[in-house]
Order: C-alpha cells, then sequence, then structure tokens
C-alpha cells in the first residue's frame, strides 16, 4: 500500500512537471526570420485516475485494450485529465487519445501494441500524401483538442510483425533466423514479408499504396501490408509529446497530420536501421511546430516535413508552415533533416538550429520529383554539426525516384533530361539559407540536381566547413551564393567542384 501511495504521489509530481510555465518557449522565438505565433502547452485538467483503477494487469500478457477505452472515456466524460499508466508491461490493442485527455506514461511502463491483425480495424485515411485505407494507428486521435503524451516510459510498435526486410539489410545470421520465425520470400529470395496477404499486395500496390479497388475479403487477406503508423494525430489542435520513447513502428513511427500546435519535446524516437519505411517523425500539413530536445534513430529518413502528394496533396492544399527545430540529435536514417517528397501543398517557414546528424545517409535532405507541385521556400538553418555522412551533406534532388540518395549515389546515377514545360505540377525549391555547418566526413560534399526548366533557386551557403571525398556539384540550380564554404578532401585525393549557373562565390 505505503509503496502505491508513493508511486501515485511521484506520478503526480510528474504530471505537475509536464504543466510547464508560461512563456518557458520564448527563447526558440528570439531572432525568428519569420511571423510565427507563440504556441504554449495544451490545457490539461488536473483530474488523474491509474490504467489499473479500470482492471488493467501490467503481467506482458493480459490484453489491456478494453481497460485503456474505458479509462480514456471515463476522463473524458469528466472533462478530461491524466490516465496514469504505472509500472508494468501493457499490452494492449490500439488506443484513442480523447480531447483534454493526456496519457501518462511512468518511468518504469512499457506498453506494447499487439500485433494481431483483428485488433486493427481498416480505416479511411492519408499515407504518403494520399488518401487510401489502412490499418489504425496503435496510438491515435481524431479531430481531438488539448491532447498529449508524457512521462519517461517507453512505447513499443511490435513492428518485427508486420515489416517487410530486406536480406541485404541483415547479417547471413539475422537472416537465416527471421526465415525461420515464418512468413514467406519473394521469389527472388531478397526480401522477407510476414505472410503471403503481404507478398500478394506488392503486385498492386505502388509505393506502398494499394491501387484500385479491393472487395472487403481481399482487403482482409492482404492486411499486413496495410502496416500502420505507430502514432498518428489527425487535424488535431494543441498537442503534446514528451519524454517518452516511441519505437519500433511497423510503419512510420509519429506521424501528425493536419495538426495545429504541436510540441514535441525531449522524446526519443527510434527504429530498427533496416526498418522498412521506418521513418522517425513526418510531420505532415502541420502549422506551428516545436521540434526540440529530442533524439532520433531511424530506418528511414529522422525528421522529416510533408504536405502531400500531386494531385491529392494540392487539392488539400494545405502547406506545412511555421516550425521550430531545434537542439535535436538523428542518428542512423536516410535524411537528417528532410523536405518532401512528398511536397505538393508547400512547405514554408522553417527554422533549423542547434542539431546533430551522425551517421545518416545525407544530412540536410530536400527532394521531390516531376508530378508534385508545390513551392519550397523560406528554409532558415544554422549551427548544424554532422559525422561521417554516408552520402550527401547538403541535396536538393528534384528527380527523387523512391530510393534513397545512398543508392542513387552508389549506382552513379545522373539524371541529365529535356525540360518540360512549367506548370501546377512542377515542384520548387527556393529563398533557402544555410549557415554555421560543418561536416566531418561525407562522400559528397553538396549535390544540387534541379529541373531543367525549374532550377532549385537562391540558396545561400555561408561559414560551412566540409570534409568529404568528393566537393561540390550543382546543376540546374540558379543564383547559388557560397560565403565562407570551405571543401577539404578526406582521403588523398583532390575535392573536385563544379560550379554551374549564376553561381555566386566569396
Amino acid at each position: 500500500m505505503y509503496g502505491k501511495v508513493l508511486a501515485a504521489a511521484a506520478s503526480a509530481l510528474a504530471i505537475a512537471a509536464c504543466s510547464g510555465t508560461k512563456g518557458e518557449f520564448d527563447y526558440l522565438y528570439e531572432n525568428l526570420p519569420f511571423e510565427m505565433e507563440k504556441i504554449q502547452r495544451p490545457a490539461i485538467p488536473a483530474l488523474t485516475v491509474q490504467l489499473t483503477d479500470f482492471g488493467a494487469v501490467g503481467d506482458g500478457v493480459t490484453l489491456n485494450t478494453d481497460a485503456f477505452a474505458s479509462a480514456m472515456q471515463y476522463l473524458s466524460d469528466k472533462g478530461g485529465g491524466h490516465l496514469v499508466v504505472p509500472s508494468g508491461i501493457w499490452r494492449t490493442g490500439p488506443v484513442e487519445i480523447k480531447s483534454n485527455c493526456d496519457l501518462h506514461v511512468t518511468k518504469d511502463a512499457i506498453i506494447i501494441f499487439d500485433p494481431s491483425r483483428e485488433l486493427y480495424p481498416i480505416i479511411e485515411t492519408v499515407f504518403e500524401g494520399l488518401d487510401t485505407k489502412r490499418c489504425e494507428s496503435p496510438l491515435w486521435a481524431e479531430n481531438a483538442e488539448n491532447i498529449s503524451v508524457t512521462g519517461s516510459g517507453v512505447l513499443d510498435g511490435s513492428g518485427e510483425s508486420w515489416r517487410m526486410v530486406k536480406k541485404d539489410k541483415l547479417t547471413a545470421g539475422e537472416w537465416n533466423k527471421l526465415i525461420a520465425s515464418g512468413g514467406v520470400v519473394d521469389p527472388a529470395g531478397r526480401i522477407w514479408y510476414p505472410d503471403e496477404g503481404f507478398l500478394k499486395a506488392i503486385s498492386f500496390s505502388s509505393m506502398n499504396v494499394v491501387n484500385g479497388e479491393r472487395s472487403e475479403e481481399e482487403w482482409n487477406e492482404i492486411k499486413s501490408s496495410l502496416r500502420p503508423n505507430m502514432v498518428q494525430f489527425r487535424n488535431c489542435t494543441n498537442v503534446l509529446l514528451e519524454g517518452c520513447t516511441f519505437q519500433n513502428s511497423p510503419c512510420w513511427n509519429v506521424h501528425p497530420l493536419m495538426c495545429r500546435n504541436l510540441i514535441v519535446n525531449g522524446v526519443n524516437i527510434r527504429n530498427p536501421y533496416y526498418a522498412q519505411n521506418g521513418d522517425a517523425i513526418d510531420i505532415d500539413s502541420c502549422e506551428n511546430v516545436l521540434v526540440i530536445n529530442s533524439s532520433f534513430d531511424a530506418g528511414d529518413d529522422g525528421i522529416c516535413i510533408k504536405s502531400g502528394k500531386d494531385a491529392a496533396g494540392r487539392k488539400r492544399a494545405r502547406p506545412c508552415r511555421n516550425l521550430i527545430i531545434d537542439d535535436c540529435t538523428v542518428y542512423h536514417g536516410h535524411g537528417g533533416f528532410t523536405v518532401g517528397s512528398e511536397m505538393s501543398g508547400g512547405v514554408e517557414n522553417v527554422k533549423v538550429s542547434n542539431c546533430r546528424f551522425l551517421g545518416t545517409d545525407v544530412g540536410l535532405r530536400f527532394k521531390s520529383t516531376r508530378g508534385r507541385g508545390g513551392v519550397v521556400r523560406n528554409i532558415f538553418i544554422n549551427d548544424i554539426y554532422m559525422k561521417d555522412i554516408l552520402a550527401d551533406g547538403v541535396l536538393f534532388d528534384l528527380f527523387y525516384s523512391g530510393r534513397s540518395a545512398m543508392e542513387v549515389d552508389e549506382n552513379g546515377e545522373l539524371l541529365n533530361v529535356p525540360a518540360r514545360p512549367v506548370d501546377e505540377t512542377t515542384p520548387a525549391f527556393r529563398d533557402i539559407y544555410i549557415n554555421d555547418v560543418c561536416i566531418s566526413g561525407a562522400s559528397r560534399a553538396m549535390f544540387f540536381n534541379g529541373l531543367p526548366e525549374m532550377p532549385v533557386t537562391n540558396i545561400n551557403i555561408s561559414d560551412c566547413t566540409v570534409t568529404a571525398d568528393r566537393g561540390i556539384d550543382l546543376r540546374n540550380s540558379a543564383d547559388i551564393t557560397l560565403h565562407n564554404v570551405n571543401c577539404f578532401p578526406k582521403t588523398g585525393e583532390p575535392v573536385t567542384t563544379y560550379f554551374v549557373t549564376n553561381l555566386k562565390q566569396d
């Protein structure tokens, strides 16, 4: 009894600490180069309940889906409050966070989202910028306001039961162990899938989105291929993620979609390096966002900004804008900070500062392709430190093909194609300012590969030092300014630099 009282008191103190102080984030707005509304934490009522009050058992065996739902409904009926998840291993199906509610995951609490397919209904949603069907996310909210996930516990998506795995991402021993666990391998023997339905879906899917109409029976047959993003908040206002570890997602890890006033503070978001489509965080058509004091370790892009894909994204017309990203570390991932490739609604007014990218394929990664449309502009990046970048320190790739920049680089593939007429489907990247960057080790310092009909324009880079095998390669680029940019060879070979199209160099 005494231990329970102490635990409850500790939870209360932690929840009180999460309330923050007025103006605590004001420092982030100092000298901000664009206008942005100051945002604060969501207002959560003081009412607090324990998950165990609703019959939950944290033994790692009991399924607690109903307990989570009952507790959230109780708080909602009372006007909101905090649901405390105490020490234990809490197995559950999907959990919905309701308006004015906080899910508080304490230090020794681990929430494991059970991978049983029957727990995850197939819903209409958005994935990779397109309207489609997917399985409901393990942790989700829709049209909610004043919601949060706080504490210092762990939320685990059981992604190993959902994801396909490429053979070349594993050691021989790891691959043999995976094969022995069940599932199926594609005819070429290169990719493992959790079941036959997933493999079947590949034949009529494009970029992980199923094409065409399907019967209810067929949707259920291919359900594994509809693997969900672990956390998805859709069209929510006043959202806070703080302190927790979000790991092992079936697909993207954290996906705020069309949200307003979002704070991500002090979180740890991680997926295995081989996790297919294992992005850490994808901020999609959101407005007024802080991502601060956090770490990301991903099987795909680390911190990624999106706003819809092609005609669907242009029709949505919801740009991702007014973002501050500060004091973050990205470990393994295809990109440290990434914009695109789904950016059809536009991206503007973004400040990235005081970040570290360690061992990512690319450091600063801007990507799109013909057909997207949209404009990316007013991006301000400073005080970035990179180490052991496998491909490019800074990359603009307007011929993005769905492969990582590392794969393109290994193939030596540079696309030189004729210009096309400019229309609403032509993406544009312009007015981007990068300064005070140090890159210790990269394959290539920078590579700009714009469209001949729409060059990458007005890119300003200053006070940058790079150690790389190769230098700066600029193609289809206009009004590029380099000031005090120095490239040093990583090996004994000289660094080669190509300057093209209205380059201004000091």
